[in-house]
């Protein structure tokens, strides 16, 4: 397609957007047309840039907790103003996946890597993602390419050109 409004009203493309960014990234791989393939590897490379520009701002906070009628200090880390603002922008715009347990792993364990982590898809791009392209892009000396479309045949059935997106 010449446009990239994918043939469908705005409501129905966005959620397409949505649903195959949010897959690409809990996934790492999908396989799409190549229309929705370079809109999908466009809104996930914005989506790590933003995650990679803040995933350092970290405020460290005392609270006071109480803990058995005893008032105790803690240091506790926060998201700083960047991140926040990042956590909140991907939050709004990607679907979340819950976090499965592996096979043979025991519910303690895996109620042990799973405590406190809310938001299984935007913690991976934030502690997974945005260090590694980060550390890329020092070694590389730029930001961007941080997917792949890769064409493939076409589509038995109605013969659309088909490609895989990727992350590199």
């Amino acid at each position: 397609m010449a446009n990239s409004k994918l043939g469908r009203p705005s409501k129905e493309r966005l959620a397409v957007l949505r649903n195959q960014v949010s897959y690409l990234l809990w996934y790492g791989r999908i396989e799409t047309t190549v229309a929705k393939a370079k809109a999908v590897a466009s809104k996930a490379e914005k989506i790590l840039t933003l995650a990679i520009n803040s995933y350092e701002d970290n405020v460290t906070v005392k609270k006071q907790i109480t803990v058995d009628g005893k008032k105790v200090e803690k240091e506790v880390v926060n998201d700083g103003v960047k991140k926040l603002n990042a956590r909140r922008k991907m939050m709004a715009f990607l679907y979340d996946f819950d976090e499965q347990r592996q096979e043979k792993e025991k519910l303690a364990d895996f109620k042990a890597r799973t405590d406190g982590v809310n938001h299984a898809l935007i913690e991976k791009i934030f502690n997974v993602y945005a260090p590694k392209y980060a550390e890329r892009a020092k070694e590389v000396g730029n930001f961007g390419g941080y997917t792949r479309v890769i064409k493939t045949s076409a589509r038995r059935g109605d013969a659309a050109e088909m490609a895989i997106v990727e992350l590199i």
